[in-house]
């Protein structure tokens, strides 16, 4: 049989898949800043309060001269808000959420003080999104002279899906390898997981790891057009869930070596390919991704205190994945979906959620499901609809994007600094 990619053609001309390889264990990698921006607020202060009295951040969309009639979660003050003369060549409203989202929580000085530790070459940035600039690039094409970009929009670097990273690596003064992952709702999630592979072949010392999403018409009008969105504000997992409302946010986390009080304990990646936007009917990918993500962090499914699930309030993809946690972890385990708390933030969900999980490991604070009220018979009674307090050592966040584009990652309370 001729081997190919994990699998074998047999002399019939059919395919056997070869058993997945269990990953090794990996070394814990701390986290030692990590902050987070979205329609609740500015910051994590502001994030764990909205979740800790239940308080959706989605209003009624404004979005645009003709707003679809949706809900949406709208950061505040973007509009408005001027980059610094040095970066203003950068200015969209991508990187102005990113430039919002780095000033909170200390974290500018917190990666100042690690440039200065290792080196601004030692420093890697992988950064996820999944439409980047593209809302400065749709203003571009409404204002055209002579079938080309006005000279203020001729700005090539701006109008790429690599802006982002350059730019925050110039507003971070940093030198070191940078990646831009774009897996759709699963790209601020592999971040993480980019940056343990740098950090532990040894490239690079420690990693800024992130993602920004801003509300555009390609994005809402798109997913309008996939009859994916939501007239009310989205109830995830609810038994009447019609749809999705989308947000925008930003999000950063600093990954170094060594132990803290806070880590990165395990990651797991999975393509099911198995449709464009639909998830495999019996979760295969999330489920390998899951695996891995135990696997690296040496855990069982018994040790997750908290759950962070994707839960879109999507028909499909909540069945998919209720269904998944339903069957793999205890009854007793807390699990939530928090997008009706910022909306969807596409390709920064995952470090939205990431951050969630690792307020939860520091404060207690197991999040409920707002907007939901009766959870669908085929979801497990793990899906909480009320917040809890209680001990959070090992959390779990799930993020599935479109193509079968799966993350799973594993945090964890680890030893103090």
């Amino acid at each position: 049989m001729a081997q190919l990619l994990g699998f074998a053609v047999r002399p019939d001309g059919r395919l056997h898949f070869d058993a997945p390889v269990t990953p090794s264990r990996i070394a814990p990698l701390k986290i030692s800043a990590f902050t987070a921006t979205s329609s609740v607020g500015v910051g994590k202060q502001a994030l764990a309060e909205a979740l800790a009295q239940s308080r959706s951040g989605l209003r009624a969309n404004d979005f645009g001269p003709s707003p679809l009639p949706t809900w949406i979660g709208r950061v505040d003050g973007l509009e408005t808000l001027q980059l610094p003369e040095p970066l203003a060549a950068w200015d969209c409203r991508n990187n102005r959420l990113a430039w919002l989202g780095l000033q909170a929580d200390g974290f500018l000085e917190a990666v100042a003080a690690a440039r200065e530790r290792y080196g601004p070459a030692r420093i890697a940035l992988v950064l996820g999104t999944s439409t980047s600039s593209i809302g400065e690039t749709e203003a571009a094409y409404t204002t055209l002279v002579d079938g080309a970009f006005a000279p203020a929009q001729q700005r090539p670097l701006v109008h790429t899906p690599h802006s982002l990273a350059m730019f925050v690596q110039q507003a971070l003064g940093l030198e070191g390898p940078a990646e831009t992952i774009s897996t759709a709702c699963s790209s601020s999630a592999k971040v993480f997981a980019s940056a343990e592979r740098l950090i532990r072949l040894g490239l690079v010392d420690a990693a800024v790891v992130g993602g920004v999403d801003t509300l555009c018409g390609s994005v809402l009008f798109g997913f309008n057009s996939l009859e994916l969105v939501s007239p009310q504000p989205c109830r995830p997992f609810d038994a009447e869930r019609n749809g999705i409302s989308l947000g925008e946010a930003a999000g950063f986390a600093l990954l170094e070596r060594g132990r803290g009080p806070l880590e990165l304990l395990g990651y797991g990646e999975a393509s099911d390919a198995h449709h464009m936007s639909t998830p495999h009917p019996e979760g295969l990918g999330a489920e390998r991704a899951l695996d891995d993500a135990l696997a690296r962090a040496g855990l069982g499914t018994d040790a997750i205190d908290y759950i962070n699930m994707h839960g879109t309030a999507s028909t499909k993809n909540d069945e998919v994945e209720g269904a998944l946690v339903a069957r793999r972890f205890p009854a007793d385990t807390h699990a939530s979906s928090t997008k009706g708390f910022t909306g969807h933030t596409l390709g920064a969900a995952g470090i939205v959620e990431a951050v969630i999980s690792l307020l939860a490991i520091e404060t207690g604070l197991k999040p409920g499901t707002v907007n939901s009220s009766v959870i669908d018979a085929e979801c497990g009674p793990q899906i909480k609809l009320q917040p809890a307090q209680g001990e959070v050592r090992y959390a779990l966040s799930n993020s599935f994007g479109f193509g079968g584009n799966n993350c799973s990652l594993i945090f964890g309370k680890g030893a103090q600094a």
